[in-house]
C-alpha cells in the first residue's frame, strides 16, 4: 500500500494536491454530451438523475465553467485524455477486456477494437447501442450493450487525487463503475499523469464503496470524509489502514455522517465546502446544529489508531487539528432559503485559489451570504468575454446553473484537480 501522507512537495509532479484551497495548476473535467441525450424519464432514475436535461441549454452553462477555469489553469477533458491512450493497442485491448468483462459483454471488445481510437473513446463514454442479431438481444428491452456515462460530467467521484496519488473509487451504483475503470487506466497510461494508482477494486469485498465528493483534503495531514449512501464506513476503514501502515506522523481523519434522503446529501460536498483558509460554506441544519449525524474524529499516529472520538460538530473537529473556519451558511439565515439552495448545489463550491470560488448563480440567498462575509460577487462572462482578470481575493465567480444544477452537483463535483500550488 503507497504512503498517503508524504510532505507538501514544492515542486511541480504529476499529482499534487494538499488541499482544498490551493492555486489550481491543473484539472480534469468532461464537457457533457451526447451521453446527456440518452437519457429519458424511464431511465433517469437508474441513471442516478430525478430530472433529465437539455444538453443545448446545459453545453451553454458548461461553456462558462469551463471558461473560467481555461483563463485560470491548465484544463485536461477526459475524452481526450481518453482517446490519447486508445493509440496504444495494448492499453486499448487491456482497457476494452476490463470494460466488457465488467458489464457481461465479453463478445463485445472484438467489435470496439476495430474501432478508431476516437470512435471507440467516444462509444464508451456516450454507449454502444445494442445490436439485434439474436433473438435474445432482438427481444431486450435495452437500448445498449454498454449504457451511456450519464454522470461522468461530475469527475469529482471516480477517482480522488490524494497528496501525490490517485485513489481510484469504488462507486455506490454499477452504473458509474465504468468511469473509475477509464480513470484507473489514464492516470496508469497516460505520458501527462503515470502516476501510482491506489484501487479499491482490487479488494474482494462489495462493501467498500468511495467516491470523490464525500473526500476533502483539509491539509496534508486532514481528511474530510462523509459517509452515507455513496461511501461506506469500510470504504473510510480502507484508507484509515493505508494511513496507518504507511504514515508514521499524526494524521486526522474526520468523518461526518450523511443523512440517506432526500438525494441532495449524496456527497459531503454538498453540505459543506472549503473556500479560504478561514472561511468554509456550511448548510447549516446539518453541520452546525445538534442532530443524530455524528461528527467523528480519529486520531493515527506512528502506525496507529490513537483515539476516536465523537464531536459536537465538524467545525468543532477540524478547530481540535488547529484549523479555525468561519461558516457562511448556504441560503442565508431562512431555513427555507437554505433547503432550497442546497438542493440546487449552493453549499457546492471549487475555489481556484484561496478565497477564489467557482459556484451557480442561481443560489441568490448564499450569494448575498458570501457577500455580507466579504466575498466579491463578479459573472464568469466578466472573465470569458470582457477579458477581466481572475481575482487575487475573496471573491465568488458566478457561472449559469438552471440547467446543470438539475443534474445534482455543483463545481466541485464537475472538476477532479490533479495539481494544486502549496498554501502558505
Amino acid at each position: 500500500m503507497p504512503n498517503f501522507a508524504q510532505p507538501i512537495i514544492t515542486t511541480m509532479q504529476n499529482i499534487n494536491i494538499h488541499s482544498e484551497i490551493g492555486n489550481l495548476q491543473g484539472v480534469i473535467i468532461h464537457t457533457p454530451g451526447q451521453e446527456v441525450e440518452k437519457m429519458t424519464p424511464e431511465n433517469a432514475e437508474r441513471a442516478l438523475y430525478s430530472d433529465i436535461l437539455n444538453l443545448s441549454v446545459a453545453s451553454e452553462e458548461y461553456r462558462q465553467f469551463k471558461g473560467v477555469l481555461t483563463k485560470h489553469c491548465e484544463v485536461f477533458e477526459v475524452k481526450n485524455l481518453l482517446s490519447d491512450i486508445l493509440l496504444d493497442e495494448q492499453v486499448k485491448s487491456g482497457l476494452l477486456e476490463s470494460v466488457c468483462k465488467a458489464e457481461g459483454v465479453p463478445t463485445l471488445k472484438e467489435k470496439l477494437n476495430r474501432l478508431s481510437h476516437t470512435e471507440t473513446a467516444r462509444q464508451l463514454i456516450e454507449g454502444v447501442e445494442l445490436i439485434r442479431d439474436n433473438l435474445t438481444r432482438f427481444i431486450s428491452d435495452e437500448r445498449y450493450s454498454l449504457r451511456p456515462l450519464h454522470n461522468f460530467l461530475f469527475t469529482r467521484d471516480a477517482s480522488i487525487s490524494m497528496y501525490n496519488k490517485v485513489l481510484v473509487g469504488k462507486m455506490a451504483s454499477n452504473v458509474r463503475d465504468r468511469e473509475s475503470i477509464i480513470m484507473d487506466a489514464i492516470f496508469k497510461h497516460h505520458p501527462r499523469f503515470g502516476v501510482e494508482t491506489i484501487s479499491v477494486t482490487s479488494q474482494n469485498t462489495n462493501d467498500i464503496k468511495i467516491e470523490g465528493g464525500d473526500v476533502l483534503i483539509a491539509r496534508h495531514d486532514v481528511l474530510v470524509i462523509g459517509t452515507g449512501i455513496r461511501t461506506s464506513t469500510q470504504g473510510i476503514d480502507f484508507i484509515i489502514e493505508a494511513i496507518k501502515k504507511q504514515n508514521k506522523h499524526p494524521h486526522h481523519i474526520i468523518v461526518q455522517e450523511l443523512p440517506e434522503s432526500p438525494e441532495s446529501f449524496i456527497h459531503l460536498d454538498m453540505v459543506f465546502t472549503m473556500l479560504d483558509k478561514d472561511t468554509c460554506m456550511v448548510y447549516e441544519p446539518l453541520i452546525m446544529t445538534h442532530n443524530r449525524y455524528r461528527t467523528i474524529h480519529i486520531t493515527i499516529d506512528n502506525g496507529q489508531v490513537k483515539s476516536i472520538q465523537t464531536l459536537p460538530n465538524l467545525l468543532s473537529a477540524l478547530k481540535n487539528t488547529g484549523i479555525d473556519l468561519k461558516p457562511v451558511k448556504c441560503g442565508g439565515d431562512d431555513t427555507w432559503h437554505q433547503e432550497r439552495e442546497q438542493w440546487h448545489s449552493g453549499a457546492n463550491f471549487l475555489a481556484i485559489k484561496p478565497g477564489v470560488i467557482i459556484g451557480y448563480e442561481r443560489n441568490n440567498y448564499t450569494a448575498d451570504a458570501l457577500n455580507k462575509a466579504g466575498f466579491n460577487i463578479i459573472d464568469a462572462t466578466d472573465i470569458i468575454e470582457n477579458g477581466r482578470p481572475i481575482p487575487e481575493s475573496k471573491t465568488l465567480i458566478t457561472i449559469a446553473g438552471a440547467e446543470l444544477a438539475r443534474g445534482g452537483g455543483g463545481a466541485r463535483c464537475m472538476s477532479m484537480p490533479v495539481q494544486r500550488d502549496e498554501v502558505k
